[in-house]
């Protein structure tokens, strides 16, 4: 096999001719593309596809900063728990509020129903587990003399486990009240707890970020802990068993280095100052003013992980923008993930394939519970909210994209979209006994501007277009904005693409700066040059281009590959570079013209360049001041009417091919003030340009440099004289010479004899 220099690969790279085809293609197709648009009633998959979501109500606003949990008692009433203060709401069929307990502690963090349906609400921190009785009275239940509970769950048997910190305990309380330490861990938190399809008692904590079975033995006092999993992070902050016993957990935080300490942010309460750690581990401290509530502080990495019923781990999701706080399950199986710090809700598949379902409009979804008719309710904080998901599906969604920047004022052609075949039809949220028609109906609709916001100074939606490959009728402009309706959509229906074509107005291109090279500079390709060439020389530069960076298909034209000229030291050669962009993206060819001072008409010096730069003998032209001029033509790319054409004129250079001339070349007699040397002097004269040096040998020897009378050699009249040494009788010969800025040279020579002493 031959390998091939990169420099000529590079080389035959540029060679490849550009298309001349104009048109753009703005295309969308991922999910981080989706997400900068807004979507209503619409989800968007990661996998690049947007769909009919479940239908997003919001039930209640509750009156309190934020909720932390949300559970139904057992004839599916809704019920939420937060602060600050701690309080309990229960929400009516029509969503309005009800407090049914609260208290001067801080938050309600947990609450649980007993099989009877008795309400139990945990506080924190400092806080107790009380109960609620159907008349709405309290009572302490039990005290576990710990800084903070965090979770209750009860057990078939109507044993309720309580997760506490700082001590990482489980308490164990008998319906009585009576409660006894049931698992002692190593850990500082206990955070959250649930019972896994064996009935055993499954523990997330902190700061080890540990997923624990726990079971007692028959005839033991103490329970078994058993680590199913150890998670990357610091902790545990939600669990979901599915139905067929795999369990999921969400995870936040990096874990301290050795020695290190977990990083806290204080937050204010009317309480007092709350310091929460990455784990949401808060203690108070003396009242300080109000301010937002902050559940975690900002940047946290998040993941989600499933164990599944044999025991093997598997991480699903993770990211380091969102953080997770709660899980649960919806009707379809899919987990639902609340996240902050931009309240969105997630539903991810079993394929780790995840959809931005919805946003609440509050900062953090903190709980997610399921009704026994598949209704999801959610809890939020920032603000303290309460809403509905689903089963059923909007009847009709919208997305909105976010504006496109096509840099340049653009003709709009056609718009393009596809999507996957519809799958079986569900039930319509609007009627939930009418199935949905066969086919699903998409309308596209498109507006123009010239801001970069959209607004009242765009032109008006045109649209719907139901067929994909419809023209836009939308005016030329440089910004451009589509949407999309889904009606009578299916679950799956949904957009997985959408293109708009454009035509950039093609404009002149701008040629960015022109470089002339010093005299006897020769600029060539780097592929001609070989390795018996002159001395490389470093050459002036050109700016470069101040290009406005339009995006064009990769299709559009292929990658073009430009390797700089090389500069060698050639007499009588000009170079010139310059720079040059066109905000078509089109091919440009150049023209090089020139006049002298005295001229007016430009004369073609050469045409056609694909090049940015030239080189030409100039010994073709006559001594004197020129300038050239620079013509950039993006005819290769458009047609003859539509092609534009720029000029750019250089500063003044000169041409001079004409030696210096040496004048009065004499040497004088003997002094007596040089020892028996001589004094020599001569003139030297150029008829455009200065003297730039001057040397003289004397009888063959080394060429010495001369200095003229004047110490900067600058005019091109020099004078110099020069003392020359006391030399042996016999014939001698001076010559000298001098050479301009053009490195022309003109010499001269003298034969004088040196007489011999006389006897």
């Amino acid at each position: 096999m031959r390998f091939f220099p990169v420099s000529l690969l590079l080389c035959f790279l540029a060679s490849l001719p550009l298309l001349a085809e104009h048109t753009r293609r703005w295309r969308q197709s991922t999910y981080e593309e989706f997400l900068k648009g807004v979507a209503h009633g619409v989800a968007v998959r990661s996998d690049g596809r947007l769909e009919l979501a479940p239908k997003f109500t919001v039930l209640a606003d509750a009156d309190a900063s934020y909720l932390w949990s949300v559970r139904l008692d057992s004839k599916g009433v809704l019920f939420a728990a937060g602060g600050s203060p701690a309080k309990v709401f229960r929400f009516d069929s029509n969503g309005k509020p009800t407090v049914v307990f609260d208290s001067a502690d801080l938050s309600a963090q947990a609450i649980a129903f007993s099989s009877n349906g008795t309400l139990y609400v945990a506080t924190s921190p400092d806080g107790k587990v009380y109960k609620v009785s159907a008349s709405g009275e309290k009572s302490v239940f039990f005290d576990p003399k710990t800084k903070y509970i965090w979770d209750l769950a009860f057990a078939p048997d109507g044993t309720l486990y309580v997760a506490t910190g700082d001590k990482g305990q489980v308490f164990a309380v008998a319906p009585d009240g009576k409660g006894d330490l049931f698992y002692a861990s190593d850990e500082a938190h206990i955070r959250v707890l649930a019972f896994d399809g064996r009935g055993n008692l499954v523990a997330g904590t902190e700061p080890s970020g540990r997923i624990l079975r726990i079971s007692r033995a028959s005839g033991r006092a103490a329970a078994d802990g058993f680590v199913l999993y150890e998670t990357s992070k610091r902790e545990v902050t939600s669990l979901a068993v599915a139905s067929d016993g795999s369990i999921y957990a969400s995870a936040i935080g990096e874990k301290p280095r050795t020695g290190g300490s977990a990083p806290s942010v204080v937050i204010a309460t009317p309480q007092g100052a709350t310091t929460l750690t990455t784990g949401g581990v808060i203690t108070t401290g003396q009242p300080q003013a109000q301010q937002p509530f902050i559940p975690f502080p900002p940047l946290l990495s998040s993941s989600i992980y499933r164990i599944s019923a044999d025991g093997v781990p598997e991480e699903l999701w993770s990211s380091r923008e969102d953080v997770v706080y709660t899980l649960g399950l919806a009707s379809d199986g899919r987990l639902l993930a609340g996240t902050g710090n931009s309240g969105a809700l997630l539903a991810i598949d079993g394929r780790g394939v995840f959809a931005h379902l919805a946003k609440a409009g509050s900062a953090q979804i903190t709980g997610i519970v399921r009704n026994s008719s598949g209704k999801v309710f959610l809890c939020s904080a920032n603000p303290g909210k309460v809403f509905s998901v689903g089963p059923e599906y909007e009847a009709e969604g919208g997305y909105e994209s976010r504006s496109f920047d096509s840099q340049l004022f653009s003709q709009w052609g056609r718009l393009e979209w596809w999507g996957p075949p519809p799958s079986a039809p569900v039930k319509s949220s609007a009627n939930s006994n009418a199935v949905r028609s066969n086919e699903s109906r998409l309308e596209f609709f498109v507006r123009t501007g010239n801001t970069e916001d959209p607004g009242k100074e765009w032109s008006r939606w045109f649209g719907p277009y139901t067929k994909s490959g419809a023209a836009m009728e939308a005016p030329s402009a440089r910004f451009v904005q589509w949407k999309a309706i889904i009606h009578d959509g299916r679950a799956g229906d949904g957009i997985e693409w959408v293109t708009l074509a454009y035509m950039p107005r093609n404009i002149a291109p701008v040629l960015d700066g022109i470089a002339l090279q010093e005299p006897g500079i020769r600029a060539q390709s780097q592929s001609t040059i070989g390795t018996n060439q002159p001395t490389v020389v470093t050459m002036k530069q050109p700016p470069s281009p101040n290009t406005t960076g339009v995006t064009i298909t990769p299709s559009s034209a292929p990658a073009r590959f430009e390797l700089p000229p090389q500069g060698t030291l050639q007499k009588g050669y000009q170079s010139v570079l310059w720079s040059a962009h066109d905000d078509n993206d089109d091919e440009l060819r150049y023209a090089v013209y020139f006049r002298g001072e005295s001229e007016h008409e430009w004369k073609l010096l050469k045409d056609n360049l694909e090049q940015k730069f030239y080189s030409w003998d100039t010994t073709t032209l006559p001594d004197g001041a020129y300038y050239l001029k620079i013509a950039a033509t993006d005819g290769p790319s458009n047609p003859p009417d539509v092609a534009r054409k720029t000029e750019r004129e250089s500063e003044r250079f000169e041409v001079d091919n004409t030696p210096p001339v040496i004048e009065g070349l004499q040497v004088g007699p003997p002094s007596g003030k040089m020892s028996g040397g001589r004094t020599a002097y001569f003139t030297a004269l150029d008829a455009s340009t200065a003297i730039e040096r001057a040397q003289y040998t004397l009888d063959g020897g080394e060429w010495i440099l001369l200095a003229p009378d004047q110490p900067v050699s600058d005019a091109p009249v020099e004078h110099y004289n020069m003392g020359l040494p006391s030399l042996p009788p016999g014939e001698h010969t001076l010559a000298v010479r001098a050479y301009d800025r053009f490195e022309n040279v003109g010499s001269a020579k003298i034969t004088f004899t040196v007489p011999a002493a006389k006897p």
